[in-house]
């Protein structure tokens, strides 16, 4: 049967990413207790989620992939949030790692993709590993921390500082293949507890020249990969919005679903003590009329960032700097919105939700972990945005 799905009398309905996902939703909700039993996606999950070809979102079409617009991506990370964010937070960074790793050199890109299109890359992405250098390459080592699915990737993309002929440290990424490492089974957090994102232990494991890349060059689009995909609207951009929008669409995504968990709870819900109706009462209704505004306003404020994002890519326009700081900065303030939404609403849903078994806990714990990414911390993107806007040069102790 063909993938666009069966013709009628207004024609061919081509089946969205979006609506696919749609149909394996309610088996990933299933699973996010077994998520979070395991410490890990479960296999299930994966398997769900490759069944649609979302792992090949950011893939170049070299390969096989959709080069997705960041926006349809976004809805889908949002949407999968919502039903399991540990199982969001591990599979939408295997997807993400592809827009990075289609800045590498085309012989680490043949490497990986050539004989297996599907394969995807975990990442342990501070730059704490060890390096000395060899012919042809470097040997590394390290312990790899944060490294989110790394039970179900091929590769992972681990980063150091290396020193370069003038004797500055330049931030560098290295593609490493699984079986030059070993997963050290070390996750125990209390948010996205299914995630997976264990540490890596690497020894003396030989990574050639073409399989390393420049941070900075990936910023700026003279990367080894730079120009490989010219017809592409999603690579000739800056590859780190684009790892960073599975937080801020996380984010998003566990707090629609907690407006959901606190009207369909409160509906029903009575006073212990009392007997009166929870849904009646005005604390229970200003909550979630200021909650519901405080997520909408997030939303629109991230569809506009993530729109402007997929504009400059189909003009093939490189953002300024200027640009780059907004992008950064306003989906950090909409985690905040989504973060302080969420925490209203959880402040209203009473002793009951407290328990383990309860959804309501889950997804307020999984939230909080969107808040405290290094990328979204608000405190460190409030001053990035302050010294743009009064004209400061940036300061390199802001990440």
């Amino acid at each position: 049967m063909s993938q666009a799905g069966p013709a009628n009398v207004q024609g061919t309905h081509s089946v969205s990413m979006a609506e696919k996902l749609q149909g394996i939703l309610p088996q990933i909700a299933a699973n996010a207790a077994k998520a979070e039993a395991l410490r890990m996606m479960p296999g299930e999950n994966v398997d769900l989620l490759k069944g649609i070809g979302l792992h090949r979102a950011f893939l170049p079409r070299a390969y096989g992939g959709l080069e997705m617009p960041l926006t349809e991506f976004t809805d889908c990370v949002a949407a999968l949030a919502g039903a399991c964010c540990s199982t969001a937070w591990a599979f939408s960074l295997l997807c993400t790692h592809n827009h990075q790793l289609a800045m590498f050199d085309k012989q680490c890109q043949d490497d990986i993709w050539g004989e297996n299109p599907d394969a995807t890359a975990s990442s342990s992405i501070a730059p704490i590993g060890k390096y000395e250098e060899t012919d042809g390459g470097i040997i590394f080592n390290g312990d790899m921390t944060w490294s989110s699915g790394c039970d179900h990737a091929e590769w992972a993309i681990v980063g150091f500082n290396r020193i370069d002929a003038e004797n500055n440290k330049v931030y560098c990424f290295a593609a490493i293949p699984s079986q030059d490492y070993e997963i050290i089974d070390d996750w125990y957090s209390i948010g996205v507890k299914g995630s997976g994102t264990k540490t890596l232990k690497i020894r003396d494991t030989f990574v050639p020249e073409h399989r390393i890349s420049i941070a900075k060059e990936m910023m700026e689009g003279r990367s080894k990969g730079a120009g490989l995909y010219p017809e592409s609207k999603i690579f000739n951009t800056p590859y780190r919005p684009y790892f960073a929008s599975g937080f801020a669409a996380m984010a998003l995504g566990t707090a629609e679903r907690m407006l959901a968990i606190y009207q369909e709870y409160n509906q029903r819900r009575v006073r212990a003590y009392t007997g009166a109706a929870v849904k009646v009462s005005i604390p229970a209704l200003t909550r979630l009329a200021e909650s519901t505004h405080q997520v909408k306003a997030a939303r629109t404020f991230l569809e506009a960032t993530w729109n402007d994002h997929r504009e400059h890519g189909e003009r093939k326009q490189y953002p300024s700097r200027e640009t780059l700081v907004y992008w950064r900065t306003n989906q950090a303030y909409a985690v905040k919105m989504c973060n302080e939404a969420t925490d209203r609403l959880w402040k209203g849903l009473g002793a009951s939700n407290w328990m383990e078994d309860r959804e309501a806990q889950r997804v307020w714990r999984d939230n909080q972990i969107c808040a405290a990414h290094a990328y979204t911390d608000y405190d460190v993107c409030a001053q990035i945005l302050g010294r743009e806007l009064m004209g400061l040069d940036p300061d390199p102790g802001l990440l």
